[in-house]
């Protein structure tokens, strides 16, 4: 059984996506041991507290610096011995000594087609927003593990969404998450649950 810890900065929506998709058998051989989040404020750690799940803050507003949170951060997902560490929503920049310790055990959602619309400054709705901006007819998600850059880890899934006349950042994040994030993210646990993924010179592989 794949113990996943599942780590949270907002409302957890890809959270309930993977527990629904657990529920549903969706995703396979594997359960939630913790979700943790950066920020005390989320309803993400009240979804996890409403089935159960050890729901943990660690905020950096607790820490004198940010070499001390990443360092507790680190510490806190070791005492779970997670499997598989899962970004869904996550807004914290994971440190190297987290990646270090957990090689490709860590995977992210991001909210648009790796490697158009990624990297520093692309996030949330700042992604959506860009997408917009230029003008894009096609745009998505992508799962992907996570090395030391900035989404430039090793990709797992990618599903593309149409950009349709008339979106504002608001409709158009909806849309890639209906259509996209939520399928792909419990698609991308499943296939590593089931020992379906390989890494081959930054290559992902599926075993059918």
């Amino acid at each position: 059984m794949l113990r996943l810890a599942v780590l949270v900065s907002g409302g957890g929506t890809n959270l309930q996506a993977i527990i629904d998709a657990i529920d549903n058998k969706t995703i396979t051989n594997a359960e939630i041991s913790v979700v943790i989040s950066n920020n005390p404020g989320a309803y993400a750690l009240e979804r996890a507290k409403n089935r159960g799940m050890d729901a943990v803050c660690v905020s950096p507003k607790n820490y004198e610096n940010r070499a001390a949170f990443n360092q507790a951060l680190l510490e806190t997902l070791q005492s779970y011995n997670p499997d598989l560490i899962v970004l869904a929503g996550c807004l914290v920049v994971i440190p190297e000594i987290m990646v270090k310790a957990f090689p490709n055990k860590i995977i992210n959602i991001h909210p648009a087609l790796i490697p158009a619309f990624c990297g520093t400054g692309y996030y949330g709705l700042k992604v959506h927003e860009a997408v917009l901006k230029r003008g894009a007819k096609v745009t998505g998600a992508t799962v992907h593990f996570v090395d030391e850059g900035t989404d430039t880890g090793p990709i797992i899934l990618q599903k593309a969404v149409e950009v349709k006349e008339g979106d504002t950042p608001e409709i158009l994040q909806l849309r890639v998450m209906e259509e996209a994030e939520w399928v792909i993210m419990p698609r991308a646990i499943d296939l590593i649950a089931n020992d379906r993924i390989t890494v081959e010179d930054g290559i992902v592989k599926t075993k059918e």
